[in-house]
């Protein structure tokens, strides 16, 4: 999709769909011809959120989108309003939409209407068989957005397509699956980004050297697989960068059964998402090498299949992971926290000195928190401050979960330093950050659990499958970075 800005009036622009706000209480906005301005006053345009009416004039269709009150438009509104204006302009086989930025809204909004349509606009086809061509069959998908405005916005408008492009394109590594995107191919395509990318730079290692870097606790989980696990260390620094290193860390077991300690077969087709953490960080770190943004970073991700087989790690057994603390791995399918432990220990060694991790590590996030919010723990309250604000702004929003002293009795292990799966199911999700914060030192680090946020969110602009839930987050906490 091409997205650009105009300060012309929308009914100028060569668009053969325009779409136009309604707040309550306030009038048709004047670029709306009379025909749009008769809906309203017919009562089959309204205000109320959500609703939408269509006129045709002047050679074009009409959208009217219903806002709600102005006192309770935000960016997450405007991106739901622009996820319903794109379903809509979906049927009537739209090519060019021009939305015109309802008055006194500034480039939050501008770039929430792009963000909302690009997602909106997202399909998943790469599995599918391609139909015969047909000339004369409607478009699948919006070929031209522009944004309409007194101001100038092409430089908002252009950021924001660019970023949520990056998260489609995570979506697209969530939604294939495990016999697809493997390990060894989630490398290459960070490499194959490295190539494309200016600034962006990745190394890639297998089993050998994840072993060689005395990760005990990642390699007990990739052991169980013949697949090759893949650690993806990614880089990106600005010649102006500023501030201290960000160290983004991501899970991506491309596959995970739960190991010896499997999972039941209903819905085990969706552990193919367990890698999303990872895909939400390399598209990323892509997207803030893109935009140029003034920061300096390291991303790891730890990539494995976790599956049962002769030589899988066993319940019982005892790893080492790289810092030196032993792990008991008293359940296979905790499995997402020995690769992270690993993943953190190496991003601290190659100078993380604000380290994020991205995981969808419990179950138990979703029984507290469901699908609205992902859980935050944090050691410093700077950095949980930083990232609560980012997702507000994002729409990726976050719940802060408490980091307690007493919680670091719970994963205490009887026969090594730590127990992977205390047999007290108590406080999962804390738990499972609590057995994280033993791998980062003194290094300012938060934990996002986004097992309820990564696929099937439910809003309107990403409902069932990958959501790429985390990719919008980052790069705004890049920019607070930055600023």
């Amino acid at each position: 999709m091409q997205v650009s800005a105009t300060t012309e009036a929308p009914g100028a622009s060569d668009a053969d769909t325009v779409a136009l706000g309604l707040f309550e209480g306030e009038a048709v906005p004047a670029e709306a011809p009379g025909e749009a301005a008769a809906l309203l006053t017919a009562g089959e345009a309204r205000t109320d959120a959500g609703s939408l009416a269509l006129a045709h004039a002047e050679g074009k269709r009409w959208l009217l989108v219903g806002l709600g009150r102005r006192e309770d438009f935000t960016a997450e509104r405007a991106r739901v309003a622009a996820s319903a204006a794109r379903e809509r302009t979906r049927e009537l086989s739209t090519k060019a939409l021009c939305w015109q930025l309802p008055h006194d809204c500034g480039e939050e909004i501008a770039a929430a209407l792009v963000e909302g349509t690009i997602l909106a606009d997202y399909r998943f086809d790469r599995h599918k068989s391609a139909p015969a061509p047909d000339p004369e069959a409607p478009p699948k998908t919006l070929a031209r957005l522009l944004v309409a405005g007194d101001a100038d916005l092409s430089e908002t408008v252009e950021q924001a397509a660019l970023v949520a492009k990056a998260a489609n394109a995570a979506r697209d590594l969530q939604n294939r699956p495990g016999n697809d995107l493997t390990p060894s191919a989630l490398g290459a395509y960070a490499e194959s980004l490295a190539r494309e990318v200016e600034g962006l730079s990745v190394e890639v290692e297998g089993r050998e050297g994840i072993v060689g870097r005395g990760m005990g606790a990642f390699a007990a989980v990739a052991q169980g697989s013949d697949q090759e696990p893949a650690l993806i260390t990614l880089r990106y620094e600005a010649p102006d960068a500023g501030g201290p290193v960000l160290g983004y860390v991501g899970k991506a077991v491309t596959f995970d059964s739960g190991g010896i300690s499997l999972k039941p077969g209903p819905k085990m087709s969706e552990m193919k998402f367990d890698m999303s953490g990872g895909a939400a960080v390399i598209e990323a770190v892509a997207a803030i090498a893109r935009l140029r943004l003034p920061v300096k970073l390291v991303a790891v991700v730890g990539a494995t299949e976790n599956l049962p087989s002769g030589h899988a790690v066993k319940p019982g057994d005892i790893v080492k992971a790289s810092n030196g603390k032993t792990i008991e791995v008293n359940n296979t399918d905790a499995e997402g926290r020995l690769v992270l432990a690993d993943c953190l220990c190496h991003a601290v060694a190659q100078g993380a000195e604000r380290i994020v991790d991205l995981a969808t590590l419990t179950g138990a996030v979703i029984i507290a928190l469901g699908s609205t919010y992902a859980g935050l723990m944090c050691n410093d309250d700077e950095l949980a401050s930083q990232l609560v604000a980012a997702g507000t702004r994002s729409g990726e929003i976050l719940w802060r979960l408490p980091l307690h002293e007493e919680y670091q009795e719970a994963i205490k292990g009887t026969y090594a330093d730590l127990d992977n799966a205390p047999e007290a199911r108590k406080a999962g999700t804390i738990v499972g950050g609590t057995f994280l914060s033993n791998f980062v030192g003194e290094v300012p680090w938060a934990h996002l659990d986004i097992a309820g946020s990564a696929w099937d969110l439910g809003r309107a602009y990403a409902g069932k499958g990958a959501s790429g839930y985390g990719v919008r987050l980052l790069v705004e906490l890049a920019r607070s970075f930055s600023s």
